[in-house]
């Protein structure tokens, strides 16, 4: 048989666990047709390639990103970032900023929560310093924001306005009145207004952009995990990707999905789901997911606990109930579609899993919903052993088990979740010694130089938990010392089955992307380093030299 392409003298980590290693392949119609030792390649025809040795993976699957929200991101005027120490100085820079640059329609500042020492910012505060335009205040984790009466005004928030989901996407009221502070989703809409001017222009240079870095970093799968409260743009988005794949411009395999964020829009975002799935149906697009945000994030309290936080002795709040979960997987199993959470806190992550198991229970063998729980931040020792027996897949955003705060991030932790929780975070390799299918993800949503998006940086921090000196990685994130909980550094092995085959089975293409096997997609990467040898601090500095996709060399 003539191949189009074989390779002979590589060290080839398949991710295969049948034949996990080997040191030749050939590729035929852009599929890998032999996989194995050098006599196997004398059944074939045509050039072989010699590689000196040189290190061979899968493609790299990145299976939890946003490339929809990552052009809103781009685009969006973020405004001036404010470094205070009370919220009077806060003020005091705005108003500056206002009186230097007067006449715009709208003034935008991001602010870290911590700045303000705890002290209230509200719509009269901000409204004393800018009356005739509009004023945002995005929070530095990008999970809140603050506005002035104006922006109220202008989308019809007033003191009756129904909280999408209390204790959770909710306007702060005091005495009963909007204070203009605005939490996870029931803000988002606020934060993306204007985005449906962009144009069509726009839209492609921006993608071109995140399919330039995905070739550079072998990237050649991603789960896209929607736009909350930016659906108009998300199918835009989606509408150019498919044009740019039925020119042969889109060198990356998408999984997408269609995001939910209020409960009662549930029935709704299962028919867009079906929409979408009849819509975007391309050789690399393709949607089959109902995306939806359990809780919220740790640093503001909105994620889901089963043990109050240690200071405000809240538990934040989920969107749907365990009981609520399995209705919806009723749905999406009769639909033939599968179900992707964001679960950061405790209580998140067991309504998923109590709501599979009661789903399970009523429909037995004919469950057969994927179901992917993402983040989990944190877990209570009671749910560890559940992913593995329920079957439901496990996504870590590997870069952030550093600690996710830069500096000393244990220091941050204690103070909200206690010294004995906080020691108990990101346990990926608790999960992956029970069976779990975990798989990695990088979990950015702006574009901007695509650091934290490097899938070598979220293998790095995996095996080391700590952001160094010799860490490709902004300086911000740098910390001073290994994050814990103890003994859940991963090995290298493990870091790549999370980025190739796990990842691909938790989108389901494990039949044709995700290892280098006999009769899938011909998707794989040469580096001049042996992965499996070198220097853990510093991974993240590797590149491959050379990028395949369905068997064609695309950088």
């Amino acid at each position: 048989m003539k191949a189009d392409r074989m390779i002979k003298n590589a060290k080839i980590f398949t991710a295969d666990s049948k034949n996990p290693l080997a040191s030749a392949l050939a590729v035929k119609d852009g599929k890998f047709i032999y996989v194995g030792d050098e006599m196997g390649l004398k059944g074939f025809e045509g050039e072989v390639t010699d590689l000196g040795g040189k290190f061979i993976i899968p493609g790299i699957i990145d299976s939890h990103v946003h490339v929809t929200t990552g052009i809103g991101f781009t685009y969006m005027d973020m405004g001036e970032y404010i470094v205070c120490s009370s919220k009077q100085e806060a003020l005091d820079f705005m108003a500056r900023f206002i009186q230097d640059n007067p006449g715009k329609a709208c003034y935008r500042f991001v602010l870290e929560r911590k700045f303000l020492q705890g002290e209230i910012l509200t719509k009269d505060d901000l409204d004393s310093i800018c009356q005739d335009s509009e004023l945002l205040i995005l929070e530095g984790e990008g999970h809140s924001v603050w506005v002035n009466s104006r922006i109220l005004a202008k989308h019809g928030i007033t003191d009756e306005t129904e909280d999408p989901v209390p204790e959770l996407s909710y306007y702060v009221r005091k005495d009963g009145h909007v204070t203009g502070n605005v939490f996870e989703s029931a803000g988002w809409h606020l934060l993306f207004d204007g985005l449906s001017s962009l144009t069509d222009e726009q839209i492609d240079t921006a993608l071109e952009s995140w399919i330039d870095f995905s070739v550079k970093a072998g990237v050649s799968a991603v789960f896209d995990a929607g736009w909350p409260e930016g659906e108009e743009l998300h199918e835009r988005v989606y509408e150019h990707l498919c044009e740019l794949d039925k020119k042969g411009k889109l060198p990356v395999y998408i999984d997408g999905s269609y995001a939910l964020t209020h409960p009662k829009k549930m029935k709704e975002v299962v028919e867009q789901v079906k929409r979408f799935r009849s819509k975007f149906n391309t050789e690399h697009l393709k949607v089959h997911t109902f995306k939806v945000f359990m809780d919220g994030t740790l640093r503001i309290e909105t994620a889901a606990q089963v043990t109050p936080y240690e200071d405000t002795h809240k538990k934040g709040a989920t969107t749907f109930n365990a009981e609520e979960v399995a209705e919806v997987l009723k749905i999406l199993n009769e639909e033939g579609l599968d179900f992707h959470a964001h679960t950061v806190g405790e209580q998140a992550s067991r309504n998923v899993l109590d709501g599979v198991e009661l789903a399970r229970k009523e429909l037995g063998d004919n469950f057969r919903v994927r179901v992917t729980c993402a983040h989990l931040e944190i877990q209570d020792d009671a749910d560890l052993d559940r992913f593995a027996k329920l079957g439901v897949n496990v996504n870590y955003t590997a870069w952030w088990h550093a600690g996710c705060t830069g500096g000393n991030p244990l220091e941050v932790w204690r103070g909200i979740l206690g010294e004995k929780r906080a020691n108990k975070m990101y346990r990926c390799k608790t999960l992956w010694d029970t069976g779990a299918n975990v798989a990695w993800s990088s979990d950015n949503i702006a574009y901007g130089d695509f650091s934290s998006w490097n899938p070598y940086l979220g293998m790095e921090v995996g095996m080391t938990r700590w952001i160094n000196d010799k860490t490709l990685a902004p300086e911000s994130s740098r910390t001073i010392e290994k994050f814990p909980a103890p003994n859940q550094e991963m090995s290298i092995q493990e870091m790549i089955l999370g980025y190739t085959i796990n990842g691909a089975k938790q989108l389901g293409i494990e039949a044709f992307k995700g290892s280098i096997e006999v009769g899938k997609d011909a998707d794989f990467l040469v580096f001049d380093n042996d992965l499996l040898t070198v220097e853990k601090e510093g991974f993240s500095h590797n590149l491959p030299r050379d990028v395949y996709f369905c068997g064609k060399k695309v950088n």
